[in-house]
């Protein structure tokens, strides 16, 4: 867990809020994720990988004297005069925070602050040097240094580095609290899903553009309108429970439900309501989350419909089973009302056989013998 102090996040919340608007969802989520879990201060780092750029051996200990005077333990600190010597430990090393002679021969604090600069990197650049008046102090700073430190007043510097080293560390925290919000951002934008947010009465504040998709929509038509806009009237009072329930603090509720598209046709919709709390976790808002179930459904009908269909068929197939009293004799079946029939008869009556009458060739010697010489006579 990253530790920043929240007055930061809440900063980053109001600029990107819109005036009038509650804090975005995105903003609230990254305060979670970043926020520290106690509002205790955290201790001075003691340890300091100081890289220190100064042309004078004499100043260089001063300075490294003045840290370890206010508690820090140097961690194989540097000194370089050069701009060479400068690159090359900037390439090659992780360091806390570099302190720069402002004023120097062969290299000076600006062009040291320039190379600097092409690092983009997250720690401070402090300057020190002689008395150099106000104007050109705040020249330094405009420039690019963190602050500035009078070697005449070096007592100060390790007061100034540890609040440098916070304040960079707070940036640095920031910007990955604003990329995560950028990130979140992009999937809400990019999802198929409708994701809205809106305050415990309904009225919608956040609109990304699958919710223009399903619905019909425009952000432009519903930020700042009511959520019951979407409501059919037969659902206002499932709306009216579930702000109910997100007002007294419960987690997120799913059910399969109805809403209104904006030409007037019913979607079929799974919807995840969720709570959104402020950083003293109060419940000031609400996320919706909406997929379009409308096909779904309308195959699973219709996957229904076909069971029953198949279900109906196989009820009307005509089966024979079970044992059937037939004549030893004349060879006739007794049916289920006790009436003699004809083979033929009973089984067409009990499934889906049908006969094609012909005569056997036993059949044909007994009851017609002349076709039965004459057959025989040709074969």
């Amino acid at each position: 867990m990253l530790n920043v102090p929240k007055s930061w996040f809440t900063r980053l919340a109001r600029t990107l809020a819109p005036p009038g608007h509650l804090v975005p969802p995105i903003c609230l989520i990254a305060l979670r994720v970043y926020s520290p879990a106690s509002k205790k201060e955290a201790p001075m780092k003691n340890s300091l990988n100081v890289l220190v750029v100064e042309d004078s051996p004499m100043a260089a200990q001063a300075i490294l004297r003045s840290l370890q005077d206010a508690g820090y333990a140097l961690t194989n600190p540097m000194v370089v005069e050069s701009p060479a010597t400068f690159t090359g430990a900037l390439n090659t090393r992780s360091w806390d925070v570099v302190i720069s002679d402002y004023v120097m021969p062969s290299f000076n604090g600006t062009q040291a602050l320039e190379i600097y600069k092409r690092f983009n990197p997250d720690f401070p650049f402090i300057c020190v040097s002689g008395e150099i008046g106000e104007e050109k102090a705040a020249e330094v700073i405009r420039s690019g240094a963190h602050n500035y430190v009078s070697k005449s007043h070096l007592s100060r510097l390790g007061k100034v580095v540890k609040n440098e080293i916070a304040a960079a560390e707070t940036r640095s925290h920031m910007k990955h609290a604003a990329d995560l919000a950028s990130r979140l951002a992009a999937i809400v934008d990019s999802t198929d899903d409708a994701i809205l947010s809106m305050d415990l009465n309904g009225q919608v504040q956040t609109w990304n553009d699958a919710a223009e998709l399903i619905f019909g929509y425009s952000a432009d038509e519903m930020v700042g309108g009511n959520i019951s806009t979407l409501v059919p009237p037969d659902k206002a009072r499932e709306l009216r429970d579930v702000l109910e329930k997100l007002r007294s603090g419960q987690h997120a509720q799913r059910l399969e439900t109805t809403r209104t598209h904006k030409d007037g046709r019913i979607i079929e919709v799974s919807l995840t309501i969720s709570p959104i709390k402020d950083e003293q976790g109060n419940v000031v808002a609400a996320s919706s989350i909406s997929r379009d179930i409308t096909e779904r459904r309308r195959m699973e009908r219709e996957h229904l419909k076909l069971i029953k269909q198949l279900q109906g068929a196989l009820s009307e197939v005509k089966q024979l089973s079970g044992l059937l009293p037939i004549c030893a004799n004349c060879k006739r079946i007794r049916d289920d009302q006790g009436d003699w029939q004809q083979v033929e008869v009973y089984v067409h009556a009990h499934s889906q056989a049908d006969f094609t009458h012909g005569i056997c060739p036993d059949c044909t010697k007994t009851l017609y013998p002349g076709i039965y010489e004459r057959m025989n006579h040709k074969s």
